[in-house]
C-alpha cells in the first residue's frame, strides 16, 4: 500500500505544471535586475507627436519596496515642483498652486503622450501580475502575465525576457479581451553602477495613438535608503528636499 501511495504522489507532482513557479521566479529576477529594492532615479520623459513636435519632462523619482514610489517634476518650468505619489493601487498628483493632493487613476497621464500614470509610477511586476504561462523562444522567455486585480492598468502582459540578462526586451500590454493597448520596448543597455545593468531607454507606441511615441531615458539609478515619510501625502510638497 505505501508503494501505491508513493506512486500516486509522484504522478500528482509530475502533473503539476512547472511553469507557474519558474515563470514567477523569472519575473522576480526581472524586477530585481531593473532596479534596487530602494533607490533614487533621474530620467527624462519625451512625448513625440505625429508632426514631430516634442515635449520633454525631467523627473526625480524615489522608490521603496514593491509598491511605494514618488516623483518630482524638475522641468519644464511650468511643471516644476509638481509631485506624484503611488501607494499600491492608489495615486495622487500634487500641484503647488492647488496646495492639496488630487487623486488620479492609472490610465490617466499627468504628462500626456502614450505613457500613462501606471507606466510613469511603475511598481514591481510581481506586485501586480502572476505568470500563467512561459514559452521558450530561443534566446528569450515569453512570459504570459495576468493581473492580480481588476484595478491594474493592463489585464494581461506578454513579456519577452532575455534569458542571459534576465531583463525585458519588449512588453505587449493587453485588455481582458486581448486587445493590444501599447507595446513597450527596452533599449540601450547601460551600466548604472552598483550592480545595476539595465536598458537606459524605454520606448512605447500604441495602435490607439497612431503616430505618437513616448520615451523614457534613464540618466541615474542608484540604491538609496528612503525614509517611509517620503511616501505620505503630507510629504508631497517637500519631495524636493530629498534631492
Amino acid at each position: 500500500m505505501p508503494k501505491v501511495i508513493t506512486l500516486l504522489i509522484v504522478l500528482v507532482l509530475l502533473a503539476v505544471p512547472a511553469y507557474a513557479l519558474d515563470g514567477n521566479e523569472i519575473l522576480a529576477q526581472v524586477d530585481k535586475n531593473l532596479a534596487p529594492d530602494s533607490y533614487e532615479m533621474y530620467r527624462k520623459l519625451i512625448n513625440v507627436e505625429p508632426d514631430g513636435r516634442k515635449k520633454e519632462f525631467v523627473l526625480f523619482t524615489v522608490k521603496k519596496g514593491r509598491d511605494k514610489i514618488a516623483g518630482l517634476f524638475i522641468s519644464p518650468a511650468s511643471d516644476k515642483g509638481r509631485t506624484t505619489l503611488r501607494l499600491g493601487e492608489n495615486m495622487w498628483f500634487y500641484i503647488p498652486n492647488v496646495g492639496k493632493p488630487i487623486r488620479i487613476t492609472s490610465l490617466q497621464s499627468v504628462v500626456g503622450g502614450v505613457f500613462n500614470n501606471s507606466d510613469i509610477l511603475q511598481l514591481d511586476y510581481t506586485e501586480e501580475y502572476n505568470v500563467t504561462r512561459v514559452e521558450d523562444q530561443d534566446k528569450e522567455h515569453l512570459l504570459h502575465l495576468k493581473a492580480k486585480t481588476k484595478t491594474v492598468a493592463y489585464d494581461q502582459l506578454r513579456m519577452w525576457v532575455d534569458k542571459e540578462k534576465a531583463l525585458p526586451t519588449r512588453i505587449e500590454c493587453l485588455t481582458e479581451a486581448s486587445m493590444l493597448i501599447k507595446t513597450i520596448y527596452f533599449k540601450d543597455m547601460k551600466d548604472f553602477g552598483g550592480g545595476v545593468v539595465r536598458p537606459a531607454v524605454v520606448e512605447t507606441d500604441s495602435p490607439l495613438y497612431k503616430g505618437y511615441r513616448s520615451y523614457m531615458i534613464f540618466a541615474k539609478i542608484e540604491a538609496r535608503e528612503i525614509p517611509d515619510e517620503a511616501f505620505t501625502l503630507n510629504f508631497m510638497s517637500r519631495l524636493e528636499s530629498l534631492r
